[in-house]
């Protein structure tokens, strides 16, 4: 039995997400019907990790056994393609692996993009891909304000109420913010993401670059650890999985 890696590029905007489920069109579900049909046999894939509804992916990572070597990788990028990109899912790269490589659990650290775009137009071409605000966002005091975030706390109030992770506790190695043109485009680093967590993070520095909040607002809030306390999330199609570390 041979392991292989695939990083994967998907737009999450007409799928449930990730996770397969029933009665909904998933990243995973498509991938393993296709890759079923190609190799002629039924084939699971294990992603890196699940991205919710509307979320998107530039390098998604997941791996599948399969009994043969895969002698054509680009045959087989071109033949899964061929049927995916119908679904705005493209494989970007094969990968053979030891069989001791596991998607998820031999991350190392897990980097997630989000991009607001903050003009006074609406966005025609990025209408999906970002959070547009018209309302003008103080860069410094993001950036400021990001840095109380980084670090390990009890991110209790900054997951969601369905979340399944056993503890609330992570530490956020990075937070990146920068400007580039009319976009504000933040990096946000760390082992594991507990559910909505990027989210309800961009959502509370959205308040403190409003001037909504205060620095001060946001330390009350991670020493809650209240979700009651939180920002509403920032929505989906701003969010995006950028690269898995291993």
């Amino acid at each position: 039995m041979f392991r292989y890696q695939i990083i994967v590029e998907y737009d999450g905007t007409k799928h449930s997400g990730w996770q397969s489920q029933k009665n909904a069109t998933s990243i995973q579900k498509e991938i393993e019907k296709i890759l079923s049909k190609i190799l002629k046999i039924k084939v699971n894939i294990i992603g890196s990790g699940r991205t919710d509804a509307g979320v998107h992916s530039k390098n998604q990572s997941a791996h599948f056994d399969y009994k043969k070597t895969i002698l054509n990788k680009y045959k087989l990028i071109s033949s899964l393609n061929y049927f995916l990109n119908k679904k705005n899912i493209s494989i970007k790269k094969i990968v053979k692996r030891n069989t001791n490589f596991h998607a998820r659990y031999s991350a190392k650290e897990r980097e997630y993009e989000y991009i607001i775009l903050n003009r006074d137009a609406p966005p025609v071409f990025d209408k999906n891909k970002v959070w547009y605000l018209r309302s003008r966002l103080d860069i410094k005091l993001l950036k400021k304000a990001s840095k109380k975030l980084i670090g390990t706390h009890n991110f209790n109030a900054f997951r969601s109420a369905n979340c399944q992770a056993k503890s609330p506790i992570r530490t956020l190695k990075m937070i990146k913010i920068i400007k580039k043109n009319e976009k504000i485009i933040f990096t946000l680093r760390s082992k594991s993401f507990l559910r909505n967590q990027v989210r309800s993070i961009i959502g509370c520095l959205k308040y403190v670059g409003e001037k909504k909040w205060s620095i001060k607002d946001l330390e009350k809030i991670i020493k809650s650890k209240n979700r009651k306390d939180c920002a509403p999330p920032a929505p989906a199609k701003g969010l995006y999985l950028s690269r898995i570390i291993y």
